[in-house]
């Protein structure tokens, strides 16, 4: 089983950056891809970006691309989130994901508990 705590939430302006982690423990986190959900009030989850295990495959949604990028570190169990150009509609519970086959944007296995950003106009 696999435990994920994201961390790095807040408020920020418009315009505004702000870098996500997520650690993971219980598991050998080079096995896992790894990625970002998010979900806004009143709408559904929805993927925002995913990792391969050896970091070769990255996606994004069309959303965030350009603005967003995803990275790992596995000697550190971690995957981050670095977000720039923040923008009003990116308010939203972040969550972290993992999965080990191949469900990581859509029906991953694991889940982190979230983290609230919230960008101000």
């Amino acid at each position: 089983q696999v435990q994920l705590v994201e961390s790095g939430g807040g408020l920020v302006q418009a315009g505004g950056s702000l870098r996500l982690s997520c650690v993971a423990s219980g598991g050998t986190f080079s096995t896992y891809h790894m990625g970002w959900f998010r979900q806004a009030p009143g709408k559904e989850r929805e993927f925002v970006a995913a990792i391969s295990r050896s970091a070769g495959s990255i996606y994004y949604a069309d959303s965030v691309k350009g603005r967003f990028t995803i990275s790992r570190d596995n000697a550190k169990n971690t995957v981050y989130l670095q977000m720039n150009g923040l923008k009003p509609e990116d308010t939203a519970v972040y969550y972290c994901a993992a999965d080990s086959a191949a469900g990581i944007t859509s029906r991953p296995e694991f889940w982190g508990q979230g983290t609230q950003v919230t960008v101000s106009s």
